[in-house]
């Protein structure tokens, strides 16, 4: 019954009339529609009818009478004359808690075999603002991630929104994956923007697994797609979020990763003639960056909230190119996964020294606290002496300080490394520091 008083719903606000053009010129992605001269707005959808079938699109520039698109798929097949149908309200999204365990691609759609999506009572934008600034709640209390690194030096809180920044094949997506089943949060919406396609079914089945998947919707769109869909993908990951968020759940909110959507930005920036600014990224990248992340964190009264973690794919692993920074600058902390520390074992690869959490020292208690910051001075003065050490240059007994890091660090390494199956708990982990801690001698 619910669902056809849904569907009746999505009836009643389909458009009286419709308004066609044509195709008039194709340079590379850039499709030109002539003919809906005061019809077509930016972001309007359009279907393009061609020998291939139809082609979805979308408005992404206006010039006098001609409206300047990009295509959500592969256009091959398209030639000039072929027909386009612009698609009047459409561009909504219509979730419900029956989406939970399943996949969709960037516009919403099933891609997992399982039959049709159920089709929720409220419609809801691909690209919505946050909430008011001045009505939202603050960040909640901190949350049990089960990754000690997280709980003890990065602590994770209801709401706030992190970046992880990592180079490739560091493991972040695994670190995700936990995260992903074992936050305690009600609902894990997990977006895989430019994701390999091998490696999607690889995510889905083994690193999240049937548990994770079952409280999760997975939103995906793979590195082949065009750009257009790939920052859809992002904006309906969002989207999503969005709707748990309001029905008054808290949410998890996954998405690897941040760089492949500026990339996507970035080329749809340029078919549309926007300048390169800063290493070829356009000037509408740094704008859309906050208006997509800013709609995680914490709802307004009486509703749930977005805990984000975000991924950042580092250039080169230079943390300081400019997609990296412009993010570091709009979220809550960072998390920064080490390449040297992944080639020597220790997973998950996070740098504790580099990363910052914004929730800090308020999320910890006093005591919490103390021991955290006693583990990073051992941990900081054994990075500073290390290269010596290993070349036997430091002679034992000339600095107390610099024996004790020697002797604790790699006891703390010991307690951060976990395996996949390895779930840990916070204050088990502040206990087996605590007892690192006492074995120092006065």
């Amino acid at each position: 019954m619910q669902t056809l008083v849904s569907a009746a719903r999505a009836i009643r606000t389909l458009p009286h009339d419709r308004h066609f053009g044509s195709v008039a010129a194709v340079h590379g992605a850039l499709i030109e529609v002539d003919g809906l001269l005061g019809a077509a707005r930016i972001g309007s959808r359009i279907a393009i009818d061609c020998d291939g079938g139809t082609i979805d699109a979308e408005v992404t520039g206006l010039d006098r009478d001609t409206a300047h698109c990009l295509a959500f798929n592969d256009s091959h097949g398209i030639a000039t004359g072929c027909r386009a149908d612009l698609l009047q309200g459409q561009s909504i999204l219509r979730p419900t808690d029956q989406w939970l365990g399943r996949v969709v691609d960037g516009l919403g759609r099933p891609i997992d075999g399982k039959g049709p999506l159920a089709i929720g009572p409220e419609a809801r934008p691909f690209k919505a603002g946050p909430p008011a600034a001045a009505n939202r709640t603050r960040v909640g209390r901190k949350l049990e991630t089960g990754i000690r690194a997280f709980d003890i030096f990065a602590p994770l809180c209801r709401g706030q929104r992190l970046g992880l920044f990592a180079g490739s094949g560091v493991g972040k997506s695994t670190l995700l994956s936990m995260l992903a089943r074992w936050v305690e949060t009600d609902v894990a919406v997990i977006g895989l923007i430019g994701e390999r396609g091998r490696e999607v079914q690889e995510f889905i089945e083994d690193d999240l697994g049937p548990e994770g998947l079952a409280r999760s919707v997975v939103v995906v769109a793979t590195s082949d797609s065009p750009a257009l869909m790939r920052r859809q993908a992002a904006w309906t990951t969002m989207a999503v979020a969005e709707h748990f968020r309001d029905s008054g759940r808290d949410v998890m909110c996954l998405m690897d990763s941040i760089t492949r959507f500026a990339m996507a930005q970035r080329e749809i920036g340029l078919a549309n003639g926007e300048p390169p600014a800063t290493k070829g990224y356009t000037p509408t990248v740094f704008a859309e960056l906050p208006r997509l992340l800013e709609r995680a964190g914490p709802g307004g009264p009486g509703q749930g909230s977005i805990t984000g973690l975000f991924s950042v794919l580092v250039d080169g692993d230079d943390h300081d190119e400019p997609i990296a920074d412009a993010v570091r600058g709009i979220l809550d902390g960072h998390i920064v996964m080490s390449r040297k520390i992944a080639e020597r074992g220790r997973f998950p690869a996070i740098d504790i020294l580099k990363s910052v959490s914004r929730m800090l020292p308020e999320c910890h208690d006093e005591e919490q606290n103390r021991l955290r910051l006693a583990a990073l001075a051992h941990l900081s003065t054994y990075g500073d002496m290390e290269e010596l050490v290993r070349l036997g240059a430091y002679k034992s007994g000339a600095d107390p300080s610099v024996d004790e890091a020697i002797r604790l660090a790699p006891a703390i390494e010991d307690l951060l490394k976990q395996a996949t199956s390895d779930r840990g708990s916070l204050d088990q982990a502040f206990a087996s520091l605590g007892e690192l801690m006492k074995e120092t001698p006065q």
